[in-house]
Protein backbone atom coordinates (compact mmCIF):
# COMPACT_ATOMS: atom_id res chain seq x y z
CA UNK A 1 0.00 0.00 0.00
CA UNK A 2 1.36 2.98 -1.12
CA UNK A 3 1.59 5.97 2.21
CA UNK A 4 -0.88 8.90 1.95
CA UNK A 5 2.05 11.30 3.06
CA UNK A 6 5.69 10.40 3.40
CA UNK A 7 8.82 12.35 4.62
CA UNK A 8 12.20 10.94 4.19
CA UNK A 9 14.86 12.78 5.97
CA UNK A 10 13.22 16.06 6.27
CA UNK A 11 16.12 18.74 7.35
CA UNK A 12 15.21 22.19 8.06
CA UNK A 13 17.56 24.91 9.94
CA UNK A 14 16.80 28.50 10.58
CA UNK A 15 19.99 30.43 10.76
CA UNK A 16 22.32 28.44 13.30
CA UNK A 17 19.18 26.75 14.56
CA UNK A 18 18.68 23.28 13.39
CA UNK A 19 14.69 22.46 13.39
CA UNK A 20 14.47 19.52 11.67
CA UNK A 21 17.56 16.97 11.50
CA UNK A 22 16.20 14.17 9.31
CA UNK A 23 12.46 13.32 9.77
CA UNK A 24 11.20 10.36 8.65
CA UNK A 25 7.43 9.62 9.00
CA UNK A 26 4.64 7.29 7.34
CA UNK A 27 1.10 7.88 7.53
CA UNK A 28 -1.02 5.22 5.99
CA UNK A 29 -4.23 5.87 4.17
CA UNK A 30 -7.32 6.79 6.21
CA UNK A 31 -5.00 6.49 9.54
CA UNK A 32 -5.20 9.49 12.25
CA UNK A 33 -1.47 10.43 13.33
CA UNK A 34 -0.83 12.53 16.02
CA UNK A 35 2.69 13.83 16.22
CA UNK A 36 3.28 15.04 19.74
CA UNK A 37 6.23 16.95 21.68
CA UNK A 38 7.26 20.07 23.26
CA UNK A 39 7.38 23.64 22.26
CA UNK A 40 9.78 24.53 19.35
CA UNK A 41 10.64 20.73 18.30
CA UNK A 42 9.13 21.81 15.24
CA UNK A 43 5.96 20.10 14.57
CA UNK A 44 4.23 23.32 12.97
CA UNK A 45 7.13 23.32 10.83
CA UNK A 46 6.56 20.03 10.15
CA UNK A 47 2.96 20.48 8.95
CA UNK A 48 3.99 23.63 7.11
CA UNK A 49 6.68 21.61 5.27
CA UNK A 50 4.16 19.36 3.83
CA UNK A 51 2.10 22.19 2.63
CA UNK A 52 4.93 23.81 1.27
CA UNK A 53 4.36 26.73 3.25
CA UNK A 54 8.28 26.26 3.87
CA UNK A 55 10.84 24.26 1.98
CA UNK A 56 13.12 21.97 3.36
CA UNK A 57 16.77 22.34 3.34
CA UNK A 58 17.24 18.32 2.27
CA UNK A 59 14.78 15.15 2.25
CA UNK A 60 11.86 14.26 0.29
CA UNK A 61 7.92 14.66 1.25
CA UNK A 62 5.43 12.39 -0.31
CA UNK A 63 1.93 12.66 -1.00
CA UNK A 64 0.54 9.41 -2.70
CA UNK A 65 3.44 8.58 -3.78
CA UNK A 66 4.30 11.97 -5.60
CA UNK A 67 7.41 13.89 -4.83
CA UNK A 68 5.71 17.33 -3.91
CA UNK A 69 8.84 18.46 -2.19
CA UNK A 70 9.62 21.58 -4.69
CA UNK A 71 6.07 21.48 -6.58
CA UNK A 72 4.96 25.14 -7.43
CA UNK A 73 2.19 26.82 -9.61
CA UNK A 74 -1.06 25.01 -10.48
CA UNK A 75 0.84 21.56 -9.12
CA UNK A 76 0.71 22.83 -5.71
CA UNK A 77 -2.55 23.87 -6.18
CA UNK A 78 -3.79 20.55 -7.06
CA UNK A 79 -1.68 18.94 -4.38
CA UNK A 80 -3.39 21.62 -1.86
CA UNK A 81 -6.91 20.22 -2.96
CA UNK A 82 -6.54 17.34 -1.07
CA UNK A 83 -6.01 18.94 2.31
CA UNK A 84 -8.40 20.51 4.65
CA UNK A 85 -6.91 22.22 8.04
CA UNK A 86 -8.35 23.26 11.32
CA UNK A 87 -6.09 25.98 12.57
CA UNK A 88 -4.78 26.31 16.30
CA UNK A 89 -6.57 29.79 17.01
CA UNK A 90 -9.38 28.99 14.77
CA UNK A 91 -8.17 31.77 12.16
CA UNK A 92 -11.75 33.06 11.26
CA UNK A 93 -12.50 35.75 9.21
CA UNK A 94 -14.22 38.41 11.91
CA UNK A 95 -16.01 40.27 8.66
CA UNK A 96 -17.43 37.74 7.28
CA UNK A 97 -20.45 35.22 8.42
CA UNK A 98 -19.96 31.91 9.88
CA UNK A 99 -21.84 30.35 6.93
CA UNK A 100 -18.66 32.57 4.51
CA UNK A 101 -16.00 31.33 6.46
CA UNK A 102 -16.94 27.82 6.32
CA UNK A 103 -17.69 28.31 2.59
CA UNK A 104 -13.96 30.52 2.16
CA UNK A 105 -12.37 28.04 0.16
CA UNK A 106 -15.04 26.95 -2.24
CA UNK A 107 -15.63 30.13 -3.52
CA UNK A 108 -12.51 31.54 -2.87
CA UNK A 109 -10.09 27.82 -3.74
CA UNK A 110 -12.48 26.26 -6.14
CA UNK A 111 -15.08 28.49 -7.69
CA UNK A 112 -17.62 27.23 -6.58
CA UNK A 113 -21.01 29.91 -6.83
CA UNK A 114 -21.89 30.95 -3.58
CA UNK A 115 -25.71 29.56 -3.40
CA UNK A 116 -24.08 26.65 -3.72
CA UNK A 117 -21.01 26.45 -1.23
CA UNK A 118 -23.64 27.94 1.06
CA UNK A 119 -26.06 24.90 0.97
CA UNK A 120 -22.66 22.81 1.32
CA UNK A 121 -21.89 25.45 4.51
CA UNK A 122 -25.15 24.71 6.53
CA UNK A 123 -24.18 20.82 5.85
CA UNK A 124 -21.13 20.74 6.76
CA UNK A 125 -22.24 23.25 10.12
CA UNK A 126 -25.09 20.50 10.57
CA UNK A 127 -22.08 17.48 10.80
CA UNK A 128 -20.45 19.18 13.81
CA UNK A 129 -23.51 20.02 15.67
CA UNK A 130 -24.24 23.57 15.18
CA UNK A 131 -27.73 24.63 14.00
CA UNK A 132 -28.80 26.99 10.51
CA UNK A 133 -28.88 30.20 12.59
CA UNK A 134 -25.25 29.98 13.40
CA UNK A 135 -24.55 30.29 10.38
CA UNK A 136 -25.75 34.11 10.10
CA UNK A 137 -23.46 34.96 12.66
CA UNK A 138 -20.14 36.41 12.84
CA UNK A 139 -17.28 34.56 14.46
CA UNK A 140 -17.33 37.55 17.93
CA UNK A 141 -20.99 36.49 18.48
CA UNK A 142 -19.56 32.80 19.43
CA UNK A 143 -17.48 30.87 22.03
CA UNK A 144 -14.59 29.40 21.79
CA UNK A 145 -15.60 26.19 21.58
CA UNK A 146 -18.06 26.98 18.66
CA UNK A 147 -15.33 28.85 16.41
CA UNK A 148 -13.41 25.31 16.82
CA UNK A 149 -16.64 23.60 15.55
CA UNK A 150 -16.92 26.44 12.78
CA UNK A 151 -13.17 25.79 12.00
CA UNK A 152 -13.57 21.83 11.66
CA UNK A 153 -16.32 22.05 9.74
CA UNK A 154 -14.58 24.54 7.09
CA UNK A 155 -12.00 21.97 7.21
CA UNK A 156 -14.19 19.05 6.02
CA UNK A 157 -16.07 21.64 3.51
CA UNK A 158 -14.44 20.09 0.23
CA UNK A 159 -14.42 16.56 1.51
CA UNK A 160 -10.90 16.46 1.95
CA UNK A 161 -8.40 13.52 1.73
CA UNK A 162 -6.02 14.91 4.22
CA UNK A 163 -6.96 16.97 7.47
CA UNK A 164 -4.43 18.57 9.63
CA UNK A 165 -5.53 19.41 12.97
CA UNK A 166 -3.33 22.20 14.83
CA UNK A 167 -4.01 21.92 18.69
CA UNK A 168 -7.05 21.30 18.06
CA UNK A 169 -8.09 21.62 21.64
CA UNK A 170 -6.04 24.31 22.85
CA UNK A 171 -8.01 27.36 25.06
CA UNK A 172 -10.88 24.95 25.84
CA UNK A 173 -12.00 23.70 29.17
CA UNK A 174 -11.54 19.93 29.39
CA UNK A 175 -15.53 18.96 28.87
CA UNK A 176 -15.77 21.19 25.35
CA UNK A 177 -11.94 19.82 24.64
CA UNK A 178 -13.57 15.98 25.23
CA UNK A 179 -16.39 17.23 22.75
CA UNK A 180 -14.08 18.58 20.28
CA UNK A 181 -12.10 15.13 20.35
CA UNK A 182 -15.15 13.41 19.60
CA UNK A 183 -16.12 15.25 16.87
CA UNK A 184 -12.66 15.10 14.87
CA UNK A 185 -12.62 11.48 15.10
CA UNK A 186 -16.30 11.15 13.96
CA UNK A 187 -15.88 13.58 11.30
CA UNK A 188 -12.43 12.05 10.34
CA UNK A 189 -13.97 8.81 9.34
CA UNK A 190 -17.36 10.11 8.36
CA UNK A 191 -15.16 12.02 5.19
CA UNK A 192 -12.78 9.17 5.25
CA UNK A 193 -10.11 11.00 5.21
CA UNK A 194 -6.80 10.80 6.65
CA UNK A 195 -5.62 13.06 9.99
CA UNK A 196 -2.05 14.41 10.83
CA UNK A 197 -2.47 16.36 14.64
CA UNK A 198 0.18 18.31 16.65
CA UNK A 199 -0.75 18.96 20.09
CA UNK A 200 0.34 19.32 23.77
CA UNK A 201 -2.41 17.45 24.98
CA UNK A 202 -2.05 13.68 25.61
CA UNK A 203 -5.90 13.41 26.38
CA UNK A 204 -6.80 14.51 22.77
CA UNK A 205 -3.49 12.63 21.42
CA UNK A 206 -4.66 9.25 22.51
CA UNK A 207 -8.67 9.75 22.03
CA UNK A 208 -8.35 10.98 18.09
CA UNK A 209 -5.16 8.87 17.13
CA UNK A 210 -4.34 5.41 15.61
CA UNK A 211 -0.72 5.71 16.11
CA UNK A 212 1.52 8.35 17.71
CA UNK A 213 4.52 10.11 16.67
CA UNK A 214 7.25 11.80 19.28
CA UNK A 215 9.47 14.61 17.72
CA UNK A 216 12.14 15.19 19.89
CA UNK A 217 15.42 16.78 18.32
CA UNK A 218 14.48 17.17 15.66
CA UNK A 219 14.15 13.55 14.95
CA UNK A 220 11.19 11.21 15.22
CA UNK A 221 12.16 9.42 17.77
CA UNK A 222 9.08 6.76 18.62
CA UNK A 223 5.92 5.92 16.94
CA UNK A 224 3.85 3.06 16.97
CA UNK A 225 0.04 2.72 17.55
CA UNK A 226 -1.82 4.48 20.64
CA UNK A 227 -2.24 1.58 22.84
CA UNK A 228 1.58 0.94 23.04
CA UNK A 229 3.03 4.58 24.13
CA UNK A 230 2.57 3.88 27.98
CA UNK A 231 4.87 0.80 27.26
CA UNK A 232 7.65 2.52 24.53
CA UNK A 233 10.16 1.87 26.68
CA UNK A 234 11.77 5.40 25.40
CA UNK A 235 12.88 7.26 28.32
CA UNK A 236 11.89 10.75 26.44
CA UNK A 237 8.21 9.41 25.73
CA UNK A 238 7.93 8.40 29.41
CA UNK A 239 8.69 11.87 30.42
CA UNK A 240 6.62 13.89 28.06
CA UNK A 241 3.05 11.74 28.46
CA UNK A 242 3.13 11.85 32.15
CA UNK A 243 4.45 15.19 32.52
CA UNK A 244 7.64 14.93 34.12
CA UNK A 245 10.23 17.67 35.32
CA UNK A 246 12.99 15.17 35.76
CA UNK A 247 13.90 13.58 32.69
CA UNK A 248 16.58 13.42 29.60
CA UNK A 249 14.28 16.46 28.33
CA UNK A 250 15.46 19.48 29.59
CA UNK A 251 13.74 22.90 29.53
CA UNK A 252 15.46 25.55 28.54
CA UNK A 253 15.25 28.09 31.53
CA UNK A 254 16.50 31.82 31.06
CA UNK A 255 17.80 33.04 34.39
Amino acid sequence: MIPKIELRGVKKRFGSKVVLDGVDLVIEPKTSLVIIGGSGTGKSVTIKSILGIIRPDEGTILVDGEDITHVNGAARDKVLKKFGMLFQGGALFDSMLVWENVAFGLIQGRGMARRKARDIAFQKLAKVGLSADVGELFPVELSGGMQKRVGLARAIAADPEIIFFDEPTTGLDPIMADVINDLIVSTVKDVGATALSITHDMASARKISDKIAMLYGGKIIWTGPTGDIDHSGNPYVEQFIHGRADGPIKMAVKA
